[in-house]
């Protein structure tokens, strides 16, 4: 890797995106190949597959099923990124604003869960 790429790379790295940032991130790392974004039944097996990757680390760590000597230490963080690129992908060939959905979504649940919990005093 250049150190042009790698300096462009790490100041990415460095600064927070929001929702639409990452999405036209992820639209234009796709829009370079010919086979553009999967169909949504292609992505959403994907999507079950990143998550299970998710689920055997979360086992491996949390659970009783303990990973053999040889396997490598995971990334929890690395499988949630995966799950949320996929999630980026199916939003993004659908059309849907992903931050305008998840603001609705918080609108619903701040509203609907206000009183389901016992708050922090």
């Amino acid at each position: 890797m250049t150190s042009e790429r790698r300096a462009t790379r790490d100041s990415r790295l460095a600064t927070s995106s929001s929702l639409a940032d990452v999405q036209r991130r992820v639209d234009a790392w796709v829009a370079q190949f010919e086979e553009g974004y999967f169909d949504p039944l292609t992505n959403l097996a994907r999507l079950a597959e990143e998550v299970g990757e998710l689920a055997r680390e979360v086992n491996h760590r949390f659970g009783e099923k303990t990973k053999k000597r040889e396997e490598p230490e995971g990334d929890l963080a690395m499988e949630m990124a995966d799950i949320l690129f996929v999630l980026i992908c199916m939003a993004n060939r659908e059309g849907i604003d992903l931050q305008q959905a998840f603001d609705r979504m918080m609108d619903k649940v701040e509203t609907r869960d206000d009183m389901r919990w016992t708050k922090k005093r």
